[in-house]
């Protein structure tokens, strides 16, 4: 099981010869990342762009690279290497995550396989000498999930779970409370969703809820409720309400507790990476790995 970011380098390491198509790949800090990917990763990186303002920078150097002068352009020749089989994964660089999903999400540009696409965002969690990568959902692509969306949503982040090595995920649907409160919605879903996989309807983890998020995460904060169930204190996804939820508590990580997040967009044909454009190397590295590991999924 891989329970910290070294260890998730090191695993996508061992799948190398992944293919990365970088869409736009305008900015030091996404060709540093690329070089960096290349070198730690073993993975090859393709940059679809603006080839001028690619090669000025000598972090691209002995690059491939595929001249797109617009970042429409880009995406559009991006996705025809997809499909043509000659990359794994497909990178946003520096164009809009809200074109590049448009892009994805469109039925004819043949990465749609009939599932729900969400965002599984991990971050190295630890309490006492326990240290564990903890997953949130979905803070970048869906909105505000339904009841059966929100499964689709536990479904994708157990197939990263699983990818990661952890054979049966705990996962915590989260709210404001533990108790199931009809004036608040997001407490029903969370108690049907845990029913509902009870009954085998979301298999291959275990669902809980509702869940406050110290209840989620914190064995000391789980026991001083007095609550008996296998996922509170322990949970290896947390699922939000909305994708303010989601989003918030993952930025927060970073910009308050200075944790590095890896991220891939799953349920399309290859993984989708859209790191933000003001991530830093090291993360953008990160999900590379996240995608690699994904990739062997298909």
């Amino acid at each position: 099981m891989i329970t910290s970011f070294a260890e998730l380098r090191s695993a996508a390491l061992l799948n190398s010869g992944r293919r990365v198509i970088i869409v736009a790949p305008h900015g030091q800090e996404i060709l540093t990342a690329a070089r960096e990917a290349e070198s730690f990763l073993g993975v090859h990186c393709v940059l679809v762009g603006d080839r001028k303002k690619i090669a000025a920078d000598q972090a691209a150097a002995k690059m491939e690279i595929h001249d797109a002068s617009t970042p429409q352009e880009a995406l559009k020749t991006s996705l025809a290497l997809i499909n043509d089989g000659k990359g794994d994964i497909l990178m946003k660089g520096s164009v809009d995550t809200s074109t590049l999903m448009k892009a994805v999400l469109d039925e004819t540009a043949g990465l749609r396989t009939g599932r729900v696409l969400s965002d599984v965002v991990a971050l190295e969690y630890g309490e006492g000498t326990e240290q564990r990568l903890v997953m949130i959902t979905d803070g970048g692509v869906v909105t505000t999930p339904d009841l059966k969306t929100k499964r689709d949503l536990i479904l994708n982040a157990v197939e990263v779970a699983h990818a990661l090595g952890i054979d049966l995920p705990k996962v915590a649907v989260l709210s404001a409370t533990e108790f199931v409160n009809p004036a608040l919605q997001s407490t029903l879903d969370a108690a049907a969703l845990s029913k509902m996989c009870e009954r085998g309807q979301i298999p291959g983890c275990l669902v809980d809820g509702p869940l406050a998020l110290d209840n989620a995460l914190s064995r000391e904060a789980a026991e001083e409720k007095g609550l008996r169930s296998p996922v509170a204190g322990h949970a290896d996804i947390l699922v939000g309400h909305s994708i303010e939820v989601s989003n918030s508590l993952a930025k927060g990580a970073t910009y308050f507790a200075g944790l590095l997040l890896a991220h891939v967009i799953v349920g399309a044909r290859v993984p989708v990476l859209i790191s933000s454009r003001t991530d830093k190397s090291e993360a953008r590295i990160l999900s590379m790995a996240m995608g690699v590991l994904m990739s062997r999924k298909k």
